[in-house]
Parts: C-alpha cells; structure tokens; sequence
C-alpha cells in the first residue's frame, strides 16, 4: 500500500501528509524505507 503511495504522490505532498497524520507514523514510515534500501543493498553487494 505505501509503495503505490511512493510512486502515485509526489515526494513533498507525501511528506506533508506524513506531517498531518502524525511524527510516529512518518519516522515508522521512514525506517520501513530504510530497512528496505538496506536489504536491497544487501542483496547486490553479495
């Protein structure tokens, strides 16, 4: 769901809803991303 979020809105539109809807659910959101990248990352560096 927050995938298709990423792509349909554009980045500050996203983080100004991230703002309105709550701190916690946006730092979430951001470390979701981040332990994401880090696997991806992970994953090419082998």
């Amino acid at each position: 769901m927050f995938n298709s979020l990423l792509l349909l809105l554009p980045g500050c539109d996203f983080i100004g809803d991230v703002f309105k809807t709550g701190i916690w659910v946006g730092v979430i959101i951001i470390i979701a991303i981040l332990a994401v990248a880090a696997f991806i990352f992970k994953m090419f560096k082998n």
